[in-house]
């Protein structure tokens, strides 16, 4: 993503001919507050009421908890290896630009900054598969699945909400200036470093933390 140049016109670069497609590919972030809090609130009942039977509410506090952490390290791996990933061709450029390079081109264009549900559906159902595979096949631990989930997509929405106010809010106090700061420095200064957006744990663990 380094070589692309960054454009300030305030009309959105259109990605696709047809306008049906274009139209979903613009998307407010209450959108995504609309489609995802339902789905955490269905994970975290069918957590409590599990089997009939009321779940240790620790128990299901400890499956979100889990649930947060592995979004931070899903966030960071998405973001540094799929979104910027270096293309192979011109196709894979095409796609690369269509997922993450016009955000990079267009950074403070308000209608891309969350993802559409047309990336982010299918990433959950692979996500949910995942989980259930981990937890309820590999584990033995069914229960674990929905807390788990809850905490997966809190984390989604809270990295969601979090990029969107790193370009639009002000955001000039403590921990929150100081991601406002982080992000805006990943997009102007080191687009190959930073990749963290709620939070630069894996950046540190990773070793794509500048040192400076």
């Amino acid at each position: 993503m380094d070589h692309l140049q960054i454009d300030h016109s305030p009309e959105p670069i259109r990605l696709f001919k047809s306008d049906f497609l274009e139209f979903f590919s613009h998307i407010s972030p209450v959108a995504v507050v609309v489609v995802w809090v339902p789905v955490v609130c269905l994970f975290l009942w069918r957590a409590v009421t599990a089997s009939g039977h009321r779940a240790s509410l620790g128990g299901v506090a400890g499956g979100v908890l889990i649930g947060l952490f592995s979004w931070t390290l899903l966030e960071y791996t998405l973001h540094r290896f799929v979104f910027h990933f270096r293309p192979r061709g011109p196709r894979q450029e095409r796609l690369l630009f269509l997922f993450h390079g016009v955000h990079h081109v267009q950074p403070q264009c308000k209608t891309r900054l969350v993802m559409p549900p047309a990336v982010s559906v299918p990433l959950a159902l692979i996500v949910f598969g995942l989980v259930y595979a981990v937890f309820a096949v590999g584990l033995g631990l069914p229960r674990w699945v929905d807390p788990v989930m809850a905490g997966i997509i809190a984390g989604y929405l809270v990295y969601d909400l979090t990029h969107y106010a790193t370009h639009h809010l002000a955001m000039r106090r403590g921990v929150f200036k100081s991601l406002k700061r982080y992000h805006l420095q990943h997009h102007y200064n080191t687009p190959g470093r930073r990749f963290g957006v709620s939070s630069p744990l894996w950046d540190v663990v990773f070793g794509t933390f500048p040192r400076d």
